[in-house]
């Protein structure tokens, strides 16, 4: 079945989770369309409801401090409520137990249109509050996991500090065993788990607690594929003071060290990205505005490990990972990517998608008689911010080790160019593997009009 389980830790990796599991979902297709090229037994799990009627819900855990959830319950529609009654009696003190319920945080208009069958309206900066706000799923409540020793924006005990993460997790690793416990179900009734996905923060205490967590995966599932998109303004935000602005530079670098060791492939991410074009409006401070670019690339570089086996372009994690990483000791990979107006590629012009391809300069040409390749750039790059700063006054050439590109839509390869380099270890340049796919991406984000669906023709790179 080749299934892979996502973690998902901290408030930015759940404004990223919840649009790619927005995504997922708009895949679904129902009789009589025709069948989706995208497996969503993959990502999704069957089950059953108490009332007898199939479910399927991601397979994913998500992590988060308490207040974080918003309005979103551990038990939604899909599942009863555990009485009040059942708790008392299964206490094993001799006094009642006194239960406090704090004040529920209203749902988002957007929710309640949603739950009464009615479209939704426009979501603005403004009106999204909670990543679940926008949440258009249902999860098991196994997937739905608060971390109650601490609360969302609390200034008294605040989740920044990388050694606070890590202790948080060995403190609940020794009482409970984390993996066993929340892990272990999605895992073993997977038929044949193709790898792991992690969305985590990494400036700030969340890269503590999810480095504890790579070196346990990597403990217990040994060569399994695992991949953890690093998340954070990572230094690069000189709007917060400069003493906050360290300690996001000292978490990153721990949680670089701990993931790059563990992890088979290591993609930091900037809130903020370097570079982006004039087509791209993005508030850097909403946490939806960024998830929504940060998803648009994770999902389409990733898509070829859930397309059906029938399809062309189907990749898994692991042969992607193997041309990042070909001598297994590069496992950090740099992201970028470029969108083109999906009207532009729709006319079929050759002369308007040659533009597009120039513009979102979707492959590497030929640049010398020698033929060795140039990396032209793409539109968005997702990079941290400072990483060309050590090397700015020496000015050296970047050199690209490995590199898959994931086309999606309607672009066109050039003729007679080789789409798989990775095992020719006498070609020019670096390990090159290409992923085709003419499924758009189909979301309802920020880059866009938040109310209407859209179909993106995107580019993703990843190259280490």
């Amino acid at each position: 079945m080749h299934e892979i389980v996502t973690l998902q830790f901290g408030q930015q990796s759940n404004y990223l989770g919840t649009h790619f599991w927005n995504t997922q979902e708009s895949y679904f297709t129902y009789p009589p369309e025709p069948e989706s090229s995208v497996n969503h037994d993959i990502l999704f799990r069957p089950g059953i409801a108490p009332d007898g009627s199939d479910t399927f819900t991601p397979r994913t855990l998500i992590y988060d401090l308490k207040g974080a959830f918003g309005s979103m319950r551990k038990v939604n529609a899909l599942y009863e409520p555990e009485e009040e009654g059942s708790i008392q009696r299964s206490s094993v003190w001799p006094s009642k137990p006194i239960v406090q319920h704090s004040q529920p945080i209203p749902p988002s208009s957007y929710q309640t249109h949603l739950d009464a069958g009615l479209q939704p309206p426009s979501l603005t900066t403004s009106t999204v509050r909670y990543w679940s706000d926008y949440s258009r799923l249902y999860y098991h409540p196994k997937s739905l996991i608060q971390l109650s020793e601490f609360e969302v924006n609390d200034s008294l005990m605040p989740f920044e500090k990388w050694d606070v993460g890590i202790e948080l997790f060995e403190k609940l690793e020794r009482d409970s065993d984390l993996v066993d416990r929340d892990l272990r179900p999605f895992v073993e009734e997977c038929d044949g788990i193709q790898g792991l996905q992690i969305f985590t923060g990494v400036d700030d205490a969340w890269g503590g607690w999810s480095s504890g967590w790579i070196e346990r995966l990597r403990d217990e599932y040994g060569k399994l594929s695992i991949w953890t998109w690093g998340l954070g303004d990572q230094g690069g935000n000189t709007a917060i003071p400069r003493e906050r602005r360290l300690q996001q530079l000292v978490n990153s670098a721990r949680s670089l060290h701990a993931h790059a060791e563990h992890a088979s492939v290591y993609i930091p991410m900037s809130n903020a990205p370097i570079k982006r074009p004039s087509y791209l409006e993005i508030d850097t401070g909403s946490p939806w505005h960024v998830g929504a670019v940060q998803a648009i690339a994770v999902e389409s570089m990733t898509i070829s490990s859930r397309l059906r086996a029938s399809r062309d372009g189907r990749g898994m994690l692991h042969e992607l990972a193997e041309t990042i990483n070909s001598t297994g000791k590069r496992r950090i990979a740099k992201l970028e990517m470029s969108v083109a107006d999906p009207d532009v590629l729709d006319e079929k012009s050759e002369e308007l998608i040659a533009q597009a391809e120039k513009a979102g300069s979707m492959t590497s040409r030929p640049t010398s008689e020698s033929g060795e390749e140039q990396l032209t750039d793409f539109d968005i790059d997702i990079f941290t911010k400072n990483y060309r700063l050590a090397s700015t006054n020496m000015r050296k050439k970047e050199h690209v080790f490995g590199r898959v590109e994931s086309s999606r839509g309607e672009w066109t390869l050039p003729e007679n160019e080789n789409t798989d380099r990775h095992h020719n270890r006498f070609s020019n340049g670096p390990a090159l593997q290409r992923y085709v796919t003419s499924r758009p991406t189909r979301h309802s984000t920020a880059v866009h009009q938040p109310e209407s669906e859209d179909f993106a023709n995107s580019l993703s790179r990843m190259e280490s």
